[in-house]
Parts: structure tokens; sequence; C-alpha cells
């Protein structure tokens, strides 16, 4: 699973692209359209512009931007820069090293194996799904949910 933190970001992240006007967003307004605790959402957007995904400006109108457009942004890239990539068992962990206490051999072992092909698979949808993908799918499910046709072409 990801974190909260993760799925504020992504929230956050979100309005941002969708309420895309090239001005900076303040904090506190997206805290309050987002429903995230202010101070976490700090945190969380230091984080995105130290990890190049934010740009802020300090002062008078200042607050965060995206710093590309949300069609270059991927998902996947918010989920490495804040939780640091993920694995589904402690074997396929970058960050760990040794092999799983109830495998002897991981080239052979079919759990792991088998979670090799989830993980890529999972890999393959948040690097090929961008921040605009995501408002899109949204956008398209709050239509869906008011059963209002869009016959444009």
């Amino acid at each position: 699973m990801i974190s909260k933190k993760t799925k504020y970001a992504l929230k956050a992240l979100g309005y941002l692209a969708e309420h895309s006007t090239g001005e900076p967003v303040l904090i506190s307004e997206l805290a309050k359209e987002e429903n995230i605790p202010r101070k976490f959402l700090e945190a969380i957007l230091v984080t995105l512009r130290k990890g190049g995904v934010l740009k802020s400006k300090i002062g008078k109108g200042g607050g965060y931007m995206l710093a590309a457009s949300p069609a270059n942004i991927t998902i996947g890239r918010i989920v490495s820069i804040l939780e640091g990539g993920f694995a589904l068992v402690e074997c396929l962990n970058d960050n760990v090293k040794g092999v799983c206490e109830e495998c002897g051999d991981p080239a052979c072992c079919g759990i792991r194996l088998v979670m090799s092909d989830v993980k890529g698979a999972i890999d393959s949808v948040l690097e090929s799904t961008s921040l605009a993908d995501m408002v899109e799918k949204s956008d398209a499910a709050r239509l869906k949910k008011s059963n209002i046709m869009d016959f444009s072409i």
C-alpha cells in the first residue's frame, strides 16, 4: 500500500494540475480544498519540490506550482520520491540486502518470481500514467456518476 503521505501528495498535485493557471497556489488553499492537514502538507510539498515535481515562490503572490506539465509528471515518479520505491516481498526491495528467511534459492523461488512479475506490472502502470491521466480519469468518473452524457467529438 502507498502511505497517507503519498495519497495526500497525489490529491494536492491533482488539485494543482486541475486548477493550473501558471500562478502559485497557497498551501492554505491546497490544505483546505483537499482536506489535508496543513503541517503535513507543508512537509510533503517540500519533498516534492526537492524531487523536482514542484516549484515554489516566496513572498507576496507566493506558493507552489507544478514544475512541468501534468502530462509530463508520472505517478511513478511521485511514488518513487515519497516512498522510495516499493516491493511486495522483502527480497525484491532494492534497499534490503540478502534473501528471505523462507527461501534458500531466490532464482528458483516461485513466490519471488510471481511477485516480481506483479511488481513489473505495477511499475509499468505507474510509469505510463501521468498526473494529467489521473485527473482525466477522475473527471470521467465524476461525469459518469452524474449521468451526464458527453456527445462531443
